[in-house]
């Protein structure tokens, strides 16, 4: 997806080698990615890195589903990461190169039974809900298929926004 575009690309990642399974995990993506492509390793300081991207490269992010645990995990509060998500999303809007961003959806199963994991689920439903609304098309890839996600006021009107759609 990132080479259709012809420009070259760099891919910010945000992978941490805490434990062997994981130092097997990123070496596996790094052999993965193809020759040519520019790397840089950002674990907590996306924001930055991302804007420091040439608009002339595609952006590839990978992944802000990991630098969020990497943010929880150093002990920041939810109202700290949901700013530093909403900044990483503007920056992306203001960006004129083509960016991936790499994500994951972790609200689609059972509501976990202890706080931490809950916050980190709604913290990433926001997260992602924010860089959905950055960019001009958000696609959710499940079991190899591309699906191209929708703004409900699209395909309802705007009697989306308040509710006002019967689904059912």
């Amino acid at each position: 997806m990132a080479e259709a575009h012809g420009f070259e690309v760099t891919t910010v990642v945000t992978g941490v080698a805490f434990d062997d399974e994981m130092t097997s995990r990123i070496e596996r993506h790094r052999s993965d990615r193809p020759d040519g492509w520019h790397t840089v390793e950002a674990p907590l300081d996306l924001v930055d890195a991302v804007a420091g991207i040439a608009d002339d490269h595609v952006l590839v992010l990978d992944c802000v589903t990991v630098w969020l645990g990497n943010l929880m995990v150093r002990g920041d509060a939810d109202d700290v990461i949901e700013s530093e998500g909403r900044r990483l999303a503007a920056v992306i809007a203001e960006r004129s190169g083509p960016v991936v961003v790499v994500s994951n959806e972790v609200g689609l199963g059972i509501v976990p039974g202890d706080p931490m994991s809950r916050s980190f689920r709604d913290l990433q439903g926001r997260l992602n809900a924010a860089l959905a609304e950055s960019v001009d098309e958000a696609r959710f890839v499940v079991a190899g298929r591309l699906l191209a996600l929708h703004v409900l006021e699209e395909l309802f009107g705007d009697g989306a926004e308040d509710g006002g759609v019967g689904l059912g």
